[in-house]
């Protein structure tokens, strides 16, 4: 049986006010960094976020390339040559190949208490006001984690424009007219 006595209560309450406190910003699981940093990816939506962005740029990468050829060659773009580029970026940019990578890019620049403190905070248990400062610095550490994981991408892919390259020249050179002997048409 529990018995508080008028000493011990006030104890009593500050212990289960402090209990409380970690409860609410403690992570379902007490596994490592990594566990916590893919946690964090998963209950902040980052990879719907991440495909999201990776089918604008694709959207963007054909705009440009489509009026390229017809600026310079007055042809258009087909639907097989788009859908070839559009599938290799989908392919080389998908979100399970950088998943692990931003984990462990996470896990190594922020604290353990930090990406706790943000796991709390996407699952709306609210910022308690002592870690207002920690919160702070977490964020001012969002544009360093950003241009890691963006050099995380460029060295972890080898990209498509090389082969968009070819496929374009192959599709623009297979519709030049022939060159006449003597004459210059470029």
């Amino acid at each position: 049986m529990l018995v508080i006595t008028k000493c011990n209560r006030g104890k009593h309450t500050a212990t289960l006010s402090l209990l409380w406190m970690v409860l609410l910003i403690a992570p379902a699981s007490s596994g490592d960094a990594i566990d916590d940093a893919r946690l964090l990816l998963r209950i902040s939506n980052t990879a719907e976020h991440f495909e999201a962005r990776t089918q604008s740029q694709i959207s963007n990468i054909l705009r440009t390339y489509a009026s390229i050829v017809a600026m310079e060659s007055d042809l258009e773009l087909p639907a097989g040559i788009r859908s070839a580029i559009a599938a290799c970026y989908t392919q080389e940019y998908a979100w399970e190949n950088f998943r692990g990578g931003f984990a462990e890019i996470i896990a190594e620049h922020l604290s353990r208490q930090q990406i706790q403190l943000l796991i709390g905070f996407y699952r709306n248990r609210g910022l308690p006001p002592f870690q207002i400062d920690t919160f702070k610095a977490t964020i001012a550490k969002a544009e360093l984690i950003k241009a890691i994981s963006a050099d995380y991408i460029f060295s972890s892919s080898p990209g498509c424009v090389h082969r968009d390259a070819q496929l374009i020249n192959s599709f623009i050179h297979s519709k030049s007219p022939p060159s006449l002997p003597g004459t210059n048409l470029e």
